[in-house]
């Protein structure tokens, strides 16, 4: 068989080299952008568990007066 020729060390540059090309291709958004998608999450975050809480507390009354 023929001899095998280790390789690791190249790999490894070429594997940094491609990392750091991609990694100057990231388009950052800018601070506005930033800034109207923070408040538009914690504002669906908000609403969305004040009306999980709604929910439960409907469920939770409809089920002692049941009970």
């Amino acid at each position: 068989m023929g001899d095998t020729v280790n390789n690791e060390g190249t790999q490894k540059k070429n594997f940094f080299k491609g990392l750091k090309a991609e990694f100057y291709k990231i388009v950052w958004p800018d601070k506005d952008t930033v800034t109207k998608q923070t408040i538009a999450v914690v504002s669906a975050s908000i609403a969305l568990g004040l009306i999980i809480a709604i929910i439960d507390l409907i469920i939770k009354f409809g089920l002692s007066f049941i009970l």
